[in-house]
């Protein structure tokens, strides 16, 4: 019997146990990719709330999260830590893009399962490193701007596109190369090449996003640039920060004049 997608879609976003989480999502893509499901348009959206997330990290305040020197190895599980949580929100970022914005084109379904399921094998390595180091997820406290953006986003899936991959995730290109250099100076090699991983996958993750923002402009008859542009001058203007990684944003989709903007508001 195939899957109803957007009902399963959303069971997936509401478990709370990352390990339920990831096989329900890796068992979606791979019904997705069978052509084993079936979309279930009657299924009504919920409005946006919590999505589902186990009882430990503590969620406080982006200044209250510790930064550690990565010299030990405290230090570096908290950065570990830190981007483990960042790829559980990512999980259910990507299943509730697919969820929630309806009518949209069958290839931006299996974008973002398939984006999900990344995120998911994503959140599954980086938490067996933080065990090998000694430590589990909810060890550290951890915040929730990720999915405070989505809450903002919830309905319009333009801004979700352009502000979610385009800026929030798409940031991730920008800091990781730094942090791959830095691991290995530290001598964590394991870590360093994990994050490598994840960061030639979070292109396409990134390119993803510039690609549906660009047919919902397309769609509204917008100016892709001067739109993107207007919407990082209401939402992040003096909050964005280089260096930026032009490279992988441009192959993720940005063109010279957003990579101008953006330089000249950080």
């Amino acid at each position: 019997m195939a899957l109803a997608l957007f009902q399963r879609a959303a069971e997936c976003l509401a478990m709370p146990s990352p390990e339920e989480k990831c096989a329900a999502v890796t068992d979606l893509w791979l019904a997705v990719q069978l052509d084993n499901f079936e979309f279930d348009p009657h299924t009504p959206v919920t409005p946006i709330g919590a999505a589902g997330h186990p009882n430990k990290p503590d969620l406080v305040d982006p200044s209250q999260v510790p930064r550690r020197r990565l010299g030990s190895k405290e230090g570096r599980a908290a950065l570990v830590h830190a981007i483990t949580h960042i790829e559980f929100n990512a999980i259910n970022l990507a299943l509730d893009a697919a969820y929630r914005f309806r009518d949209m084109p069958h290839q931006y379904y299996l974008d973002w399962i398939s984006v999900a399921a990344d995120e998911a094998r994503h959140f599954q390595l980086l938490e067996s490193r933080l065990g090998s180091l000694g430590f589990a997820y909810g060890d550290f406290p951890a915040h929730n701007g990720l999915w405070e953006m989505a809450r903002k986003t919830a309905d319009d899936c333009l801004m979700r596109m352009a502000l979610v991959p385009r800026v929030l995730e798409a940031r991730g290109l920008d800091v990781t190369p730094g942090m791959i250099d830095r691991l290995k100076s530290a001598g964590d090699v394991e870590t360093a090449r994990i994050l490598q991983v994840i960061l030639d996958e979070e292109v396409r993750h990134v390119e993803i996003g510039s690609y549906w923002y660009h047919l919902c402009c397309d769609q509204r008859g917008l100016e892709p640039e001067s739109t993107f542009l207007s919407l990082l001058k209401e939402h992040f203007s003096g909050s964005l920060r280089g260096p930026f990684n032009i490279p992988a944003r441009m192959k993720a989709g940005f063109t010279q004049r957003e990579m101008e903007a953006i330089s000249s508001l950080s």
